[in-house]
């Protein structure tokens, strides 16, 4: 549709959806589905054999999705019960996992969901947003993981693998050019270095870029095509000796570099007051912002990873250190969302803005160091086992920075706030895998951690001093946290046949203590205690139609005792960490992979996830409304304190049901093949806060792509067209509370035509 203004109903959009399927198409070379190997027990099995829900996507899947300039926001519904959001930009992404994570947008800001890029966790967010380039696995590992990951894991882990050196000259090149002349080029070559074989390599490298293509129409600042753009650069080099049978060590050096970026563009008067729907006349190319150009992201991250192994016989040894640091970081946003403000006239969008809000966020100092090490058996006959040892230790630097936006003195620094965090953790785990009879395993884990956390925070400036001695510099106020946690699982896998594997789980898993310190309009710093997740699940594994079909289905329950949920926002633009008594949480996840032909293949998932909050005494601030303020319109009940009762809401982003299929078809010409590839993301309602306002959600959205191409016969080279949200779905994706009603979509139609060609056999 070419605009939404009134939210599709849950029918029409179950209606697009049927549609959709019907105009798919699919295909493959063979017949028969391919083996899908996983490392969610750190080492390589078939993910029919593993007793955890996992989600992955094939290389087209996965190749589409990233698509037209897209970042790894773009995997969100890609998967099921899997949410990705971010209110900055291409910085910061935060996951969701069966409804679990984390909206709090501040940098040293902890999540229950965990990422692991080759190997290691980077915790932190910033450092979560490294482009998807040369990627051979990506796996979603859903419910808690606390045995072989560990802390801050309550929700699962979204985990990446880039493809390694092999002895084999192999490699690819891509490029594709898009609307708004968006480009992208990226490409890799790897194999051996020496005459032996025993010293191999591969680089990796990326290049995305997208020009400006929003106008401001804000009075008094109108531009044509200011902001929207970006430049993303990525490198990674990898070297591989294995001298012999028995000794392996694979270096990993990479980096990133990212200028001229856009943050997220807030909307001021966005929404259709006591409604969810965007204001008639919504443009998305369009907006009306007073910093202009001074918005801005950029970054740099580098990190280099060694692991080595050393084959005993019967058992194996494995080290993996990681070293990344951010050495620059600023976002810079203007979050009110418009022009001027009730008091600094003209002001705008729509009645006006009561207050301008225009800060940055810089990480201007992060270094994170992490080390694991683990002994391992080699496939014994029925019994297999992992010990371990953990090390992390992060140091961070944030800087907060608020700007005088009004024309009395645009741009000019008037609050500045640092904190500096340190965080040292350890843990020691060990599994064990016991295969009772020829139909039945048992696997146990447990693992002990230990967290420490620092926090001293200084505000020198406050955006309020010129009202007096009130509002004037704190600090340093120092707090510190820590604690000792004993998590694990316990697992069985039933064999019923070589085709169905029945299983079923017991998982605890916990989020450290999180410390907040953002000191610009309030005095105090806030703190949450451990967060701990009992999960139930289960389900079977299952191979069917010959070896043509792939169904895999869970169920789950968990209960999570004193959550971390952030109060973001509300009337008086406060942060706060809180923990919630109790929250529980129930539903299901199905994965479908299927083959009917050499000609077809059809992907599918589908995931329901309730969650509900379950404290009588937990309570947030509304949003801002006063007399020259939009406000929003909560419908929770007020509790005692004035605040909004949240006892019985369901969390934040988290939607209930999300679907995602794809469809390819493949016909042989002249030589070669031509193929249609159309993949669909749906999820379904969520709310944006932790209080519940006619505001503050969006009903749900549908984004489709397809892709058009030729592969040549021996497959080495393919050109094709693509587009993505081929229907223009419209969709609030964040609202900012605090101010007036503002929030920010989802991204526009991406049209164009892509090269590629692979190196090697």
């Amino acid at each position: 549709m070419s605009q939404r203004i009134n939210k599709k109903p849950r029918f029409q959009a179950i209606f697009t959806i049927i549609i959709g399927m019907s105009l798919s198409f699919s295909s493959f070379a063979e017949s028969v589905i391919e083996e899908v190997i996983v490392t969610a027990q750190k080492r390589e099995q078939n993910i029919q054999d593993v007793p955890i829900s996992i989600g992955t996507m094939n290389e087209e899947n996965f190749n589409a999705t990233v698509s037209a300039g897209a970042d790894i926001l773009a995997l969100s519904a890609r998967l099921p019960s899997l949410y990705v959001e971010s209110s900055n930009g291409r910085l910061i992404p935060r996951f969701y996992i069966r409804g679990l994570g984390n909206a709090d947008f501040d940098i040293n800001a902890s999540q229950p969901v965990s990422m692991v890029y080759d190997d290691v966790v980077l915790e932190n967010p910033v450092a979560k947003g490294f482009p998807l380039f040369d990627i051979e696995r990506v796996e979603v590992l859903r419910g808690p993981q606390g045995s072989l990951f560990g802390r801050n894991t309550t929700a699962g882990i979204v985990k990446f693998d880039s493809r390694r050196p092999t002895e084999e000259l192999d490699g690819y090149f891509s490029a594709s050019y898009g609307r708004y002349d968006q480009r992208t080029v990226e490409g890799a070559v790897g194999g051996k270095l020496t005459e032996d074989g025993t010293l191999m390599g591969r680089v990796s490298l990326f290049y995305n870029g997208l020009n400006d293509w929003i106008d401001n129409k804000a009075t008094g600042f109108e531009e044509k095509n200011q902001l929207g753009g970006f430049e993303d650069i990525a490198a990674r080099a990898q070297i591989l000796w294995e001298p012999n049978d028995q000794f392996s060590a694979l270096i990993n050096v990479h980096g990133r570099v990212m200028d001229d970026g856009t943050p997220t563009l807030f909307r001021g008067n966005v929404i259709t007051p006591g409604t969810n729907n965007l204001v008639p006349g919504f443009e998305r190319d369009e907006i009306f912002l007073d910093a202009g150009t001074r918005q801005s992201q950029e970054q740099n991250q580098y990190g280099i990873i060694a692991n080595l192994s050393y084959d005993f016989g019967n058992t194996t040894l494995t080290s993996i250190t990681g070293f990344h640091t951010v050495t620059k970081n600023i976002s810079h946003g203007d979050i009110d969302g418009g022009f001027g403000n009730t008091f600094d006239p003209p002001s705008g969008p729509g009645v006006g803005i009561p207050f301008d809000a225009e800060t940055a966020d810089a990480l201007s100092d992060h270094e994170q160091f992490t080390q694991e090490i683990r002994l391992s058996s080699n496939g014994g006959e029925r019994f297999n086992w992992q010990v371990g040892f953990y090390y992390f230790d992060e140091d961070i630097q944030i800087d907060t920075i608020n700007f005088e936006s009004s024309s009395f003195a645009p741009g000019i620094v008037d609050g500045f706030v640092r904190q500096n965090q340190s965080t040292e953790a350890f843990a020691v785990f060990g599994t064990v895998d016991y295969q009772v009879s020829d139909q039945l395993t048992v696997t146990a884990g447990l693992r002990y951690s230990d967290d420490d956390k620092d926090l001293s925070v200084v505000r020198t400036i406050h955006p309020l001093a010129f009202l007096g001695p009130f509002f004037g510099p704190i600090g340093p106020l120092d707090i510190k946290t820590g604690d000792s946690v004993v998590t694990g699982d316990i697992s069985a896998n039933y064999a019923m046949n070589d085709d169905v594997n029945l299983y079923a789980r017991f998982a605890r898993g916990h989020r450290a203590p999180s410390l907040q310190g953002r000191l610009l309009f309030q005095d105090g710093l806030s703190e949450a205690k451990t967060e701990k997740n009992h999960s139930f699940e289960g389900g079977f594994k299952s191979e069917l139609m010959g070896g043509r079909m792939r169904l895999n289905v869970a169920g789950f329950y968990y209960e999570i005792s004193d959550q971390q949920l952030t109060k973001v926002g509300g009337a008086f633009n406060f942060n706060e960490l809180i923990n919630a008594d109790k929250t529980e949480g129930y539903g299901f996840e199905i994965d479908m992979e299927y083959v009917p032909s050499d000609n077809w293949l059809f992907t599918g998932g589908l995931s329901y996830n309730h969650t509900e909050i379950d404290d009588p005494n937990l309570t947030a601030n509304a949003c801002g409304s006063a007399a020259n303020i939009q406000g929003c319109t909560p419908t929770d009940p007020v509790a005692a304190n004035g605040e909004l009762s949240l006892d019985g809401n369901s969390l934040y982003n988290a939607p209930k049901w999300i679907a995602n299929w794809s469809a390819r078809y493949g016909h042989p010409f002249a030589g070669g093949e031509i193929f249609v590839h159309t993949d669909w993301a749906y999820r379904s309602k969520i709310h944006f806060t932790l209080y519940n306002a006619a505001e503050h959600s969006d009903d749900s959205m549908l984004e489709g792509g397809v892709r058009l191409g030729y592969i040549t016969g021996d497959g080495k080279y393919q050109i094709s067209a693509f587009g993505r949200n081929i229907t223009n779905d419209e969709s609030l994706i964040g609202v900012i509370d605090f101010n007036n009603l503002t929030g920010f979509t989802n991204n526009p139609p991406m049209w164009g035509i892509e090269f590629k060609a692979q190196l090697g056999n």
